[in-house]
């Protein structure tokens, strides 16, 4: 049975529509991904987004410009955790100050009032992720990972309200981690 032109045009058609679809569904992705954080610019990955499928191992700038200290203490933890099935993901890490304060000031819009978003962010000036001095790791089983062996790469989680928050400390290979503050404001490094 042969198809007839019409038909033909009709399934042309149809493959066209539906990858337009499909890049405009990339487009929409990208812009909800990497929001805009200032009229004109986008934020996007030279600034410190990170996106989704990042591991300690890849060279993004969010992983790239981490304190070197830091990044081979991840890397040396993620390897060992492989050993145990499990990965490291990256949902931030190093961060310019424009993207730090488009953080805060997306915090500030959820939560009301710079009081309550200083729980959860902190200032350009203060963010230990500017600094490259701060790495936030995704999924559950890597932090609960870190959450019993990162003591010994000197990988300590901060803050109590923030377990997929990490940063290097490394007298705890010897000592320990030391007591976590209950969120970032107890932080005395915040209050510059």
């Amino acid at each position: 049975m042969s198809v007839s032109a019409p038909s033909r045009r009709m399934t042309f058609r149809a493959a066209l529509v539906v990858a337009n679809v499909a890049i405009i569904g990339v487009f929409i992705h990208q812009s909800l991904a990497f929001p805009s954080y200032s009229a004109g610019s986008t934020l996007g990955e030279t600034d410190g987004a990170v996106p989704d499928g990042v591991t300690v191992f890849d060279d993004i700038p969010a992983v790239a410009n981490l304190d070197p200290a830091l990044l081979v203490a991840l890397r040396k933890a993620a390897t060992d955790a492989a050993d145990d099935g499990v990965q490291f993901f990256v949902n931030s890490g190093w961060r310019t100050p424009a993207y730090q304060e488009h953080l805060l000031r997306e915090a500030v819009s959820k939560y009301g009032s710079e009081q309550e978003a200083a729980r959860w962010v902190a200032t350009p000036t203060t963010s230990p992720h500017v600094a490259g001095q701060a790495i936030d790791i995704g999924r559950s089983d890597a932090t609960a990972w870190l959450s019993e062996h990162g003591a010994r790469y000197g990988l300590c989680q901060i803050y109590d309200n923030e377990p997929w928050h990490y940063e290097l400390r490394p007298e705890a290979v010897t000592r320990g981690c030391p007591p976590r503050y209950a969120d970032p404001t107890h932080d005395p490094r915040m209050q510059r």
